[in-house]
C-alpha cells in the first residue's frame, strides 16, 4: 500500500504545493525548519484541511477536494507519533497501549505480545509515564500507534526532543518498525544521519515544494540536492560486513569497495548502511602513501558542483556507490577536477561514527 499526496494549502504567508508518493517502508520528509514537513503530515492526518488537491492511501481517498471528500482523523486509520510521546500520565503503560487498541475495536492478545516484544517494553507494562525515560516513552508511543492497527504511521520528528544517548536507544526500534511493522511510515526529519539510517525513500522539501524525491541513496548522494545546505551534505553507502579484525576494525564490502570502520557488531555477511559526511572525505589525484587514513578508495568524479561562495561539492562514484566530498573551489581548481576524472577518496576510519552505521538491511 502506498500514500499519494497532491495538495495545495495557504497558511498565512506560507504556500504549500506538494506532490509525491510514499511507498511501503519509511518515506522521510526532509528539509529545513519551515519547509512544510509538518504541514504535510497534519494534512495527511486530517488535522488541517488543504485548499485543494487529493490524498489517497491505497485505493482509499482520505481527502479529495473535487469529490468533496474529507475524512475526519478518526476514520483515516492513521497512527501519529509526535515529538513528545503524549501518553496519558494517569494510565499505566499497559493501559496506554490498550488505548491504541480501543480505536481498532479491541486488542488481540497475540498482536499485543508481538508489539511488546518488538519494542522491548515488557518490563514497563505496569509503570506510569512519569517513571519512564524519554526513550522508553517514545517506544510506548510507537506501540500505541501500532496497536491502533493503522494503515499508515506518521512520525513528526519523534527524536527531536531526545539527547544523543536516547536517540541511539530509540533508533533501532524505528528500524524494526520499518522492517517488521507491516505498514508504511511517513517520517519527518531534518537530521541527515537519521534520514540515511531509516529512509527507504526521501522527499526533499524547500519552501513548501518538493525539490526531489526517490530512493534514499540516490537523493542523499546527489550534490544538487542539499535541503539543509552544503555543510550538512553526506551520502549513504549500502554494504555488508566482510571481516571482523582483531584490532577492533570492521571491514565492510560493497562489490570491490572495501571500507574500514571502528568495530560494529554483526556477523560476516550482515548488510549495513553507512552515512558518510561530505566534510570528512578528502580527494587526491594520486594514491597517497604513508598517511594515517585507512581508507583510500579509487573513484571517479561524477559531478562537480561549485557553490556561490568558496565551497564545492564533488560526487564520487566508488565502484557504483556514491560518495560526496565537500572541498573548496580553490582545491577543485588546483586538482584540476572535472567530470570523469580518476581520483582517490580518502577517509579516516574514525570519521565514521558508530551511530552512522546501521543494519541489517
Amino acid at each position: 500500500m502506498s500514500l499519494t499526496v497532491d495538495i495545495r494549502q495557504t497558511l498565512g504567508a506560507f504556500h504549500l504545493d506538494a506532490r509525491f508518493e510514499a511507498p511501503q517502508g519509511v518515506t522521510v520528509l526532509f528539509g529545513r525548519s519551515g519547509s512544510g514537513k509538518t504541514s504535510i503530515i497534519n494534512a495527511v492526518a486530517g488535522l488541517t484541511r488543504p485548499d485543494a488537491g487529493r490524498i489517497t492511501l491505497g485505493a482509499r481517498a482520505l481527502y479529495d477536494s473535487d469529490a468533496r471528500i474529507a475524512l475526519p482523523p478518526h476514520r483515516r486509520r492513521i497512527g501519529y507519533i509526535f515529538q513528545d510521546a503524549r501518553l496519558f500520565p494517569h494510565l499505566s503503560v499497559r493501559q496506554n497501549l490498550g488505548y491504541g487498541g480501543w480505536f481498532a475495536g479491541g486488542t488481540d492478545s497475540a498482536d499485543f505480545a508481538r508489539v511488546v516484544e518488538m519494542l522491548g517494553i515488557g518490563a514497563l507494562l505496569e509503570r506510569r509515564p512519569g517513571k519512564l525515560s524519554g526513550g522508553e516513552r517514545q517506544r510506548v508511543a510507537i506501540g500505541r500507534a501500532l496497536l491502533s492497527k493503522p494503515a499508515l504511521i506518521l512520525a513528526d520528528e519523534p527524536l527531536a526532543a531526545l539527547d544523543e544517548a536516547r536517540k541511539a536507544e530509540i533508533l533501532p526500534y524505528f528500524e524494526r518498525l520499518r522492517d517488521h511493522g507491516g505498514v508504511p511510515v511517513l517520517y519527518v526529519s531534518h537530521a541527515p544521519a537519521e534520514v540515511a539510517r531509516l529512509a527507504t525513500s526521501v522527499v526533499a522539501l524547500d519552501g513548501g515544494r518538493v525539490s526531489a524525491q526517490g530512493p534514499a541513496a540516490q537523493i542523499l548522494g546527489d550534490p544538487s540536492i542539499t535541503p539543509l545546505g552544503a555543510r550538512a551534505a553526506g551520502a549513504m553507502l549500502e554494504a555488508r560486513i566482510a571481516a571482523q579484525h582483531a584490532d577492533g576494525i570492521t571491514e565492510l564490502g560493497a562489490g570491490r569497495l572495501r571500507l574500514l570502520v571502528p568495530r560494529i557488531s554483526g556477523a560476516v555477511g550482515t548488510g549495513v548502511r553507512v552515512h558518510i559526511q561530505a566534510q570528512d572525505v578528502m580527494i587526491a589525484t594520486r594514491r597517497p602513501e604513508e598517511i594515517s587514513a585507512l581508507n583510500v578508495l579509487p573513484a571517479q568524479v561524477s559531478t562537480l558542483r561549485l557553490g556561490n561562495g568558496p565551497g564545492a561539492l564533488v560526487q564520487l562514484d566508488v565502484d557504483g556507490q556514491l560518495l560526496l566530498a565537500r572541498i573548496t573551489r580553490r582545491s577543485a581548481k588546483a586538482l584540476g577536477l572535472h567530470e570523469g576524472a580518476q581520483v582517490f577518496a580518502v577517509l579516516k576510519a574514525v570519521s565514521v561514527a558508530p551511530q552512522s552505521i546501521t543494519g541489517p538491511i
